[in-house]
């Protein structure tokens, strides 16, 4: 279970119950069913029509990564591309190829077969890209399915707190305030199921999603300049090291300040040396 939604779900558990139980003289007036039923039902149908089929289908499967923690592999590609690239140069293709064999990343695997092909190594290049253009497209696509439900969903909250409000209106001619307050605050609600979804559960999914995207492109990117190498015939140390890079995490690209300075005296002197 990936910790950062479980702590969403538990701070969004806990606004829900202050607002239902310590704002509220009663929890139930927050708790209108068809109201909930205008913007999920408005919701789901207007994202039918916007998509098609299968990729709306493909929703249930995307709200399960949200709550699953996924791994991106890095350090097991960066170690399969050294030791493929060692082979490599020393000319052992039977054994890269048996290496291959093993590998259960298809962009790396393919980008290898290209390498052992002897293929031009702009052609690798253009499909290893055309590859990454392609995942980038699709996943893109399929968080956008998440941002256009947020913006669907308070827009048939406005729906339903308007036929609450005309439902309102005809009763407003009795001047009983105990029948126009009730059904003025169901007609509310309506419009705060529809903010609540779109800000609580379709951004955060869609957000959740990209940065999952923006991941894998950094995998695939590190992957091409490894297979980039290898077609170079660089040393199997410094791809190594190249590769690594691409895991280095520093707190500030500019100035790490853990490391102690050195003394002006040291500074000044060697500057005259």
């Amino acid at each position: 279970m990936n910790p950062s939604t479980l702590i969403g779900i538990f701070a969004s558990i806990l606004l829900l119950v202050s607002v239902l139980f310590l704002t509220a003289e009663s929890p139930s007036s927050f708790i209108n069913l068809p109201g909930l039923a205008i913007v999920v039902t408005g919701t789901l149908a207007a994202t039918f029509i916007s998509y098609p089929l299968r990729e709306v289908l493909r929703v249930v499967r995307l709200v399960g990564l949200v709550f699953r923690r996924e791994n991106t592999y890095m350090r097991d590609d960066i170690r399969e591309l050294v030791d493929m690239s060692r082979l490599w140069f020393k000319g052992d293709v039977r054994a890269v190829e048996r290496e291959l064999e093993h590998t259960r990343n298809p962009f790396l695997r393919t980008g290898i077969q290209l390498v052992i092909a002897n293929t031009k190594e702009d052609e690798i290049f253009d499909m290893l890209r055309w590859r990454i253009a392609r995942l980038k497209a699709r996943e893109h696509a399929e968080a956008q399915i998440f941002r256009t439900m947020a913006t669907y969903a308070p827009a048939f909250g406005m729906i339903g707190t308007l036929v609450g409000l005309v439902n309102m209106l005809e009763v407003m001619d009795a001047g009983d305030l105990q029948v126009i307050g009730p059904r003025m605050a169901v007609a509310l609600l309506t419009t705060f199921y529809g903010i609540l979804l779109a800000n609580l559960v379709f951004k955060p999914i869609a957000v959740k999603l990209e940065r999952r995207t923006e991941e894998r492109l950094i995998t695939m990117n590190m992957v091409l300049e490894g297979i980039s190498l290898i077609t170079k015939r660089r040393l199997p140390s410094f791809i190594e090291e190249t590769l690594n890079s691409f895991v280095a995490n520093y707190h500030d690209e500019i100035r790490d300040n853990s490391v102690k300075p050195r003394p002006d005296s040291s500074v000044s002197s060697a500057a005259k040396g």
